[in-house]
């Protein structure tokens, strides 16, 4: 099977190639990278058509070559996605949040959403079913961090942020690149942590490969 995974961040190819290496190594897996499409909607502040038309153009582009499913990896741009999963159906297109919104709420409790990309938290909370209890927490500092090379206070600083959401059973880290503080923010709260690269990748399988 090959899969394409379509990004709007430079950071978010390692961790979901590291998950499908865990998960899935059988996945043939091909990156297409436009990471003007986060600048821009951090610039604009707001999606708009001519975003949705960049979408579609590179989920075309991984269809001609030879996908047999897409995985986005970039959480600010579910209307977007949607629109690519209604030009495409019914080839699978996976949201990079459905997955693990779908794990976290089948958890129940108080969930908290953990973003380092702020756009995400105005975009990802509508994901969640109606009446979900959530508290989003934007992780400020952290992309830059990452940004510039310093892993380490990219890491930890996301766990600074997850030890506030105390009130909450389970932490979902809405970033891609934000998969890599998991560990430590698991060892720091003692809660069940889910990521989106590994609920994704587990359904991306489950859909493909049974």
């Amino acid at each position: 099977m090959r899969i394409a995974l379509i990004h709007a961040l430079r950071h978010s190819p390692p961790p979901v190639e590291q998950a499908f290496a865990r998960l899935w190594p059988e996945a043939a897996l091909v990156n297409l990278l436009d990471d003007s499409l986060s600048a821009d909607l951090a610039r604009d502040g707001a999606l708009n058509q001519a975003m949705t038309a960049r979408f579609l153009t590179l989920s075309r582009y991984a269809v001609d070559a030879g996908a047999d499913g897409i995985l986005f990896t970039c959480s600010a741009f579910g209307p977007c996605i949607e629109a690519c999963q209604a030009a495409l159906h019914p080839l699978p297109v996976l949201k990079p949040n459905e997955a693990m919104v779908e794990e976290a709420v089948a958890l129940g409790g108080r969930i908290g959403l953990l973003a380092s990309f702020a756009p995400t938290l105005r975009s990802m909370p509508a994901e969640f079913p109606p009446g979900t209890d959530l508290r989003p927490l934007w992780v400020e500092g952290a992309l830059p961090a990452l940004d510039a090379g310093d892993v380490a206070a990219h890491d930890r600083l996301a766990v600074e942020a997850a030890c506030r959401l105390t009130d909450c059973d389970t932490i979902a880290l809405a970033q891609f690149s934000l998969a890599s503080a998991a560990p430590a923010i698991a060892a720091a709260t003692g809660k069940t942590v889910l990521t989106t690269p590994d609920s994704a990748v587990r359904k991306i399988r489950h859909l493909l490969a049974g």
